[in-house]
């Protein structure tokens, strides 16, 4: 008795590494329907040298640790524009998750959550480098000219300012600050933020041209505002800006921006 051997019918290559490349992509998808998203508000200037969006991609001392964070921690952190007025209504809706700022700068700050400070936000007065001045009081300001920017309050210095004891130029660029301290010999100091100071001296190439004194006229903490339901994301992210602030690379990253 002959046996027949019945044949399988056979399936071209090309046609399993279709169906391979057409599962591994269905995986991909679902992989990626499942990353956790960060959406976080960089604001349409963004705020330098804490949030730059002059090129393509964001960066800046805020966004690279977020960034950064938010990579250690399994979320794609994706950068929003949001309009200053608009912010705290849409990350109450959900639209954006999260949002650089002072407890000390928001309206109902009980409404939200906020991490730990990132960095401090200070004002401070930048002086010419020979200059042996120092600042410790408001009186140590009378019969002195300081530059500031236009527009700007001062709160604990206004009260000087309208009985005349200090006297206070304003210029509409934070740059035209420090060209005025240097080249003008009634102009004694400019009050800017220390980073924000520091940033434009080094754009300008003028970092020796200047100190910053070791006292100012404020400082708060800038932080990551967010929602009580990201309660859990804010111990999260604070762990993790401890172990950045411990192992170096926060100062490795202001480092980059002054």
């Amino acid at each position: 008795m002959i046996r027949t051997r019945l044949s399988r019918p056979a399936f071209p290559l090309s046609l399993i590494l279709s169906v391979v490349w057409a599962m591994a992509l269905s995986i991909s998808a679902h992989a990626a329907s499942h990353q956790k998203t960060f959406r976080f508000n960089v604001s349409p200037n963004g705020y330098p040298p804490y949030l730059i969006v002059e090129q393509g991609a964001p960066s800046g001392i805020i966004w690279d640790v977020v960034s950064l964070i938010g990579q250690r921690l399994g979320y794609e952190v994706i950068p929003k524009k949001v309009p200053r007025k608009r912010v705290d209504e849409l990350l109450l809706e959900g639209v954006i998750d999260g949002t650089p700022r002072a407890r000390e700068w928001t309206d109902n700050p009980e409404r939200f959550v906020f991490t730990d400070s990132v960095v401090p936000i200070e004002e401070v007065f930048f002086v010419r480098k020979d200059s042996e001045w120092e600042y410790q009081s408001p009186q140590d300001l009378y019969s002195k000219t300081v530059v500031t920017h236009l527009g700007y309050h001062y709160p604990q210095l206004q009260v000087h300012f309208d009985a005349g004891n200090i006297h206070r130029f304003d210029v509409s660029r934070d740059q035209d600050m420090f060209t005025f301290v240097l080249h003008g010999d009634r102009f004694d100091a400019a009050i800017a933020d220390r980073l924000v100071g520091q940033w434009i001296l080094k754009k300008e190439g003028l970092q020796n041209q200047f100190r910053t004194t070791t006292e100012g006229i404020s400082k708060f903490g800038f932080r990551i505002m967010l929602t009580p339901k990201n309660r859990d994301f804010a111990k999260a992210f604070n762990a993790e800006l401890k172990t950045l602030r411990n192992s170096g690379e926060l100062d490795a990253i202001l480092a980059r921006y002054r």
